[in-house]
């Protein structure tokens, strides 16, 4: 929880929501969260990071397009105690379930979309295999659709 204290601080400064999207949230970062929520210090919603290995890096690296982001991750050389709020992504409404997290009017380039668009067709026509290109599609049709 150290590491991203100096950063809820900025959220909780600039009067910002945060949707935490990662691999696992638990024990103490995990408490300060619901402690900070349910007092009303800031509104923060944590969710697990959809899919698995290779392709959860690559659909966090589609979300942080799409809202202009980044992903931070100590294997991108990114830390979260060095974290500022310019490396988070901005949308104009985040929709959570138990099943779904929809983000809706990313704030991501739309030249740098478009090209994360183009990569993923690529990918999509170099692919032999049914189940990437079933992959490959639904992480286009979100991207392409902009949920």
């Amino acid at each position: 929880i150290q590491e991203i204290l100096p950063l809820l601080e900025q959220i909780v400064q600039a009067g910002k929501k945060l949707l935490i999207i990662a691999e696992d949230i638990e024990g103490e970062a995990l408490s300060t969260l619901i402690v900070n929520k349910l007092r009303g210090t800031f509104t923060c919603v944590a969710v697990k990071a959809p899919g698995f290995g290779d392709r959860r890096k690559e659909m966090l690296r589609d979300i942080a397009i799409l809202t202009g982001g980044e992903v931070i991750s100590e294997e991108l050389g990114l830390e979260l105690k060095d974290t500022t709020m310019e490396q988070l992504g901005k949308s104009r409404q985040v929709k959570v379930t138990k099943e779904n997290t929809i983000i809706v009017d990313g704030a991501g380039d739309s030249a740098a979309i478009k090209d994360r668009v183009a990569q993923i067709r690529n990918e999509l026509a170099a692919t032999t295999s049914d189940f990437d290109k079933e992959k490959l599609q639904e992480r286009l049709a979100k991207l392409a659709g902009g949920v």
